[in-house]
């Protein structure tokens, strides 16, 4: 039996679009393609150009600005989306942390850069979560971008390392009481993808070369690859799973050596 995922008529908002080869744009194309009313954001005027050619010509689509740690921006960024169509997907791929922390002993992390990566790379989901809630009257997906170095040590990943610990175990929680609004709560665990964020991290190319190597399928994964999984969460198809976290890594969580 052939199963088609078919999103028409619901809202899709994709928090975090960098620029055409970030993980958020790869989900957005993917649930536009499925149909949803696309809403992206970016997060200030200098990463508007990424946003505004991801949906430039496309009907069921658009931009807005905003920076989810101001509780204003958020807000009418979650009113835009949810004026176009019910909302039933929210993506969010938000991370930062200060590049002197992203390299060298984590013993050194200071106070300042540990709430930065902490406030902007987990809370901000908790306000994400929070914000969109409500406006998702009849259920849906809501859904996160973490990481392996949650759980394992990968060096110069350092407080964001932490930083995904937090945020995994957020998933959880956010799943268990939004259970009750048949609101599904997940978090997509990519392999390392060379993004704009990516190239922040210190050893970031080793860390690639590494994941093809010892990786059951002996590669890395894709962009496009993460969309679909992306696109799978967000589906009827996985409406029984939630609180989870799926890998998308070619298999390279699995691998003891």
């Amino acid at each position: 039996m052939a199963v088609t995922i078919d999103l028409s008529g619901k809202g899709a908002l994709v928090f975090g679009v960098a620029n055409h080869r970030s993980i958020a744009a790869s989900i957005a194309s993917y649930l536009h393609q499925a149909g949803a009313q696309l809403t992206v954001t970016y997060q200030n005027e200098r990463l508007k150009r990424g946003a505004a050619e991801l949906v430039e010509g496309k009907e069921r689509a658009a931009a807005v600005e905003c920076d989810v740690m101001d509780e204003a921006a958020l807000a009418a960024a979650v009113d835009t989306a949810a004026k176009t169509a019910p909302l039933a997907v929210v993506v969010h791929s938000i991370a930062f942390a200060e590049r002197g922390d992203l390299e060298g002993d984590f013993s050194k992390t200071g106070l300042q850069g540990f709430r930065t990566a902490l406030e902007v790379s987990a809370y901000s989901f908790v306000a994400v979560a929070r914000a969109v809630a409500p406006r998702m009257a009849e259920g849906g997906s809501i859904f996160t971008l973490t990481f392996h170095a949650a759980e394992k040590v990968y060096p110069g990943y350092n407080v964001m390392g932490v930083a995904k610990a937090a945020l995994e175990n957020e998933v959880r929680m956010l799943a268990y009481e939004f259970g009750p609004r048949k609101i599904r709560v997940n978090a997509i665990s990519a392999g390392p993808l060379n993004t704009l964020a990516a190239r922040g991290i210190s050893g970031f190319t080793g860390m690639h070369e590494v994941h093809a190597q010892r990786s059951p399928l002996r590669r890395n994964v894709t962009q496009d690859e993460v969309g679909a999984a992306a696109l799978f969460l967000a589906s009827p198809l996985a409406s029984g799973i939630t609180g989870e976290t799926l890998y998308v890594d070619a298999g390279y969580h699995i691998m003891g050596v």
